[in-house]
C-alpha cells in the first residue's frame, strides 16, 4: 500500500478551511494536518472546537500553534514603536498577523516532512499573496495547495458538500464577516460594500458601556508599554488586553480604513482597536516630549515604509531587521507614564511625566522666559537664518509676495 502524502492545512475552522480538510482527505486521500495558528485572537474555547471539528472533517492530527508572543516580540512591538497606522487610520492588524500565522505554518510543515501545504484563501484578497509569498519563501519545494480559489468555489458548493458527508455546523452567511485578533478586530461585509454608509452600531461585537470621563495612565520603558493605571506587566500580552478592556468599555478604537489592496483594487474595511489606538497614541504623545525633531523626522520616514511592507507582504524582506534595528535605537529614551482621558468613542492626551522630558530644560520655557542666550543672541541667530532669504529676495525684488 502506497503511503499517503502529508499536507498541513493552515486551519481556522472557517467555512473555507473545514471544506479543505475534508476534500483532502476524503476525495485525494492526503494524510491531513490541521494546523491553528493562534496570534491571539482564538479563545480556549474556540480552539477546543477546532480541535474537535478538525478531527470530524478527517484530520489526522489537529495542532494548535500559539505565536502570540512571537508574534508581539517580532512584529507588534515595533508596530507600537513606529506608530504604525495604515494611511494614519488602520492599525494593519490582519496583514500582520497573517504573515506570521503563515510562518507558523511553514515551519509546522517542515518539521513533519509534508509534502504540501493547504489554505482556504479565494482569488480576490490579500491572504492568498500572504500566505503563499510566506509558504514559497521558507517551505521551498513544498506543494500549495488552494482548493477554493483554484476551482472557484462558492460558498453554497462548499457547505453542500460538508452535509452531503454528514458534518452539519452552521455556516449561516452573516451580514458581516470579522477576523478578531489581539491587535483588533477587522469587519467586513454590509454597509462596508457602499462606500457612501458607515457602520451602524449593530455591526460592532463591543458597545459602549460607561458614560462618564475616566483618566488612564500608560507607562513606557524604551517605548515597551509597561504598565497600566500604575500595574506593571511583564506580559506585554497581558498589558495589551488590560488597555483593550478598558478602551473597548467606550467603544474608543472605530473606524473604517479604505486602501489599496496588494492585488491592485481599492478595498474597505471596518475595525475597533481601542488597545492600539490607545497605545499608538499614548506612545505617539511620549515621543514628542522625549525625542528630537530629527529623529521623530526620521523614524517616521522608516515606520511608514515598515507598516508598508507588512501590509504587502513583505516582511521577510532583508531590509526589515535593518528598521527594527533604527526603530529600536530610537526608544533609547521614551520612558514615561502618559495620562489619558477617555470618553464615549474617543479620548484626548492629558500629560506625560517623564525622566527624558525635553520640554523640562534649564535653557528656557517656550513663550516666557530665554536662559541659555541673551537678546542679543536671539537677534544675531535670526539674522543669520534669515540671510538665504535676503540674498534671494536681493536678486529678485520682483518676486517677493
Amino acid at each position: 500500500m502506497d503511503k499517503k502524502k502529508k499536507v498541513v492545512v493552515a486551519f481556522s475552522g472557517g467555512l473555507d478551511t473545514s471544506y479543505t480538510v475534508m476534500y483532502l482527505a476524503k476525495e485525494m486521500g492526503y494524510e491531513v494536518h490541521a494546523a491553528c495558528a493562534n496570534t491571539g485572537g482564538f479563545s480556549a474555547e474556540q480552539l477546543k472546537t477546532n480541535e474537535e471539528n478538525a478531527y470530524k472533517l478527517g484530520a489526522t492530527k489537529y495542532v494548535t500553534l500559539d505565536v502570540t508572543h512571537e508574534y508581539y516580540e517580532k512584529s507588534l512591538k515595533y508596530m507600537i514603536f513606529g506608530n504604525v497606522l495604515r494611511n494614519n487610520c488602520y492599525p494593519i492588524s490582519v496583514s500582520s498577523e497573517r504573515i506570521f500565522q503563515a510562518i507558523a505554518i511553514a515551519r509546522y510543515a517542515n518539521e513533519i516532512g509534508a509534502d504540501a501545504i493547504a489554505h482556504g484563501s479565494t482569488g480576490a484578497g490579500n491572504d492568498q499573496i500572504r500566505f503563499d509569498m510566506t509558504f514559497l519563501v521558507m517551505s521551498p519545494g513544498i506543494e500549495i495547495i488552494t482548493l477554493t480559489r483554484d476551482r472557484n468555489l462558492t460558498r453554497k458548493e462548499e457547505v453542500d458538500y460538508l452535509n452531503a458527508h454528514g458534518f452539519n455546523a452552521d455556516f449561516t452567511k452573516l451580514k458581516y464577516s470579522y477576523n478578531i485578533g489581539i491587535w483588533g478586530t477587522s469587519i467586513c461585509g454590509g454597509e462596508i460594500l457602499d462606500s457612501n454608509q458607515g457602520l451602524p452600531e449593530s455591526a460592532y461585537l463591543k458597545h459602549p458601556t460607561k458614560e462618564g470621563p475616566e483618566l488612564l495612565k500608560l507607562g513606557f520603558e524604551k517605548g515597551e508599554l509597561c504598565s497600566v493605571n500604575g500595574k506593571t506587566y511583564s506580559d506585554k500580552i497581558e498589558a495589551i488586553k488590560a488597555v483593550e478592556e478598558i478602551g473597548a468599555a467606550y467603544g474608543i478604537g472605530r473606524d473604517c480604513h479604505v486602501g489599496d489592496t496588494i492585488i491592485g483594487i481599492k478595498g474597505r474595511v471596518g475595525f475597533e482597536a481601542a488597545a492600539p489606538m490607545l497605545i499608538i497614541g499614548a506612545h505617539r504623545f511620549l515621543e514628542k516630549y522625549t525625542l528630537s525633531k530629527w529623529q521623530q523626522y526620521w523614524k517616521d520616514q522608516v515606520a511608514n515604509w515598515y507598516g508598508m511592507f507588512l501590509h504587502e507582504s513583505q516582511y521577510l524582506e532583508p531590509v526589515m531587521p535593518d528598521i527594527e534595528a533604527m526603530l529600536t535605537s530610537s526608544q533609547r529614551n521614551v520612558n514615561g507614564v502618559v495620562t489619558l482621558e477617555l470618553r464615549p468613542l474617543g479620548f484626548q492626551t492629558v500629560g506625560v511625566d517623564s525622566p527624558d522630558d525635553l520640554v523640562k530644560n534649564k535653557f528656557g520655557e517656550y513663550g516666557e522666559v530665554q536662559k541659555g542666550w541673551t537678546a542679543e543672541d536671539a537677534k544675531g541667530f535670526i539674522k543669520v537664518t534669515s540671510t538665504p532669504l535676503r540674498l534671494y529676495y536681493a536678486c529678485h525684488p520682483d518676486e517677493k509676495r
